[in-house]
């Protein structure tokens, strides 16, 4: 099957390129390289460009004709989408519709969307959250994308269906054969600053609140491996060419991390202590997000293979190796 992956020159567009080239799938990578790397395109052919460009997503279904789209393309950056939220609603809601009209115009009516825990906004309760909790997003990256969910719903009058996956917070990397792996600047998630504390290439890692009322008083995360979520878009796949129906699925673990035991998973993984520094809680920071994940269970057939070891250990990997290449 052809599928266009955009974002395929991202972290996880990357990852799912591999996992569709080792299925036998062949992945057309559109990506602006805005935020992508060229050296992480490597199972397929990479055309650049933007995808609110409607004239180029039609050009890209006519040439490539790919059967389903993976959509990864968007600004992550939850402290950015605050201080600019019309970059945030511009890119990832106004020019995804442009890019769903287009994909539907050209024909291509299967849609794999990539979406986030952030739908949801502040737990009512600690339990897991499941897709039917409350969507009340605290920030313009999460109104985006909520708004970008209900946008491609309201295209199955025009037979288009899709499928929403709504990540908690992926992390790790593919073996180090591969040569790909999460690069950001700024790097603002919890399991790389840790590494690259723990490596010297940061003086410490911040930890945030030690007093919320979880088991040793450090917020709780759910923690998926990038492989994992890389599965899934491809069980995603298979769910749609065999009929399925629009949803959402949550994608999680569904138990979760605090932020002691990810650097104690460090930790064990350099052999060594994090340096690190301690600061009160940061405004809007919940206790616990953690994925109810059964919906995916159920509907695809998946479930995550990785632990918190297996991620940060693949993790720690990928950092000893980007600090060896020039490119990075």
């Amino acid at each position: 099957m052809k599928v266009l992956v955009t974002g395929g020159a991202g972290y996880i567009g990357s990852h799912t390129a591999l996992a569709l080239k080792k299925a036998g799938h062949e992945p057309i990578v559109l990506d602006s390289m805005v935020n992508g790397h060229a050296w992480a395109v490597k199972y397929g052919p990479l055309v650049e460009g933007d995808i609110g460009d409607a004239e180029l997503v039609a050009r890209v279904c006519a040439e490539h004709k790919p059967e389903a789209v993976i959509h990864f393309a968007a600004f992550i950056e939850v402290g950015e989408s605050v201080a600019n939220p019309a970059k945030y609603i511009e890119n990832n809601y106004h020019k995804a519709q442009r890019l769903f009209d287009a994909l539907c115009a050209g024909g291509v009516k299967r849609v794999v969307f990539s979406s986030t825990a952030a739908v949801y906004g502040t737990p009512v309760s600690d339990a897991p959250i499941a897709e039917d909790h409350p969507q009340n997003p605290i920030n313009p990256y999460g109104e985006a994308k909520l708004l970008a969910e209900k946008y491609l719903r309201s295209l199955e009058g025009q037979g288009m269906r899709s499928l929403a996956l709504r990540y908690f917070n992926a992390a790790g990397a593919a073996p180090i054969e591969e040569g790909i792996g999460e690069a950001h600047d700024p790097e603002t998630h919890l399991i790389p600053n840790v590494l690259l504390a723990g490596l010297g290439v940061k003086d410490e890692v911040k930890l945030f609140g030690s007093d919320y009322p979880t088991r040793d008083g450090t917020a709780l995360r759910d923690y998926i491996h990038v492989l994992d979520l890389a599965a899934a878009h491809l069980a995603a796949l298979d769910y749609l060419a065999a009929g399925g129906a629009t949803d959402a699925c949550n994608l999680g673990t569904g138990t979760g991390s605090t932020v002691l035991e990810v650097v104690q998973a460090a930790s064990r993984a350099l052999g060594h202590d994090v340096p690190q520094s301690r600061h009160p809680r940061r405004a809007g920071d919940p206790p616990m997000l953690v994925a109810n994940a059964a919906r995916a269970r159920e509907k695809l057939g998946w479930s995550p293979r990785y632990n918190l070891d297996d991620i940060v250990e693949s993790a720690l990997a990928w950092h000893r190796f980007s600090q060896t290449r020039p490119v990075l």
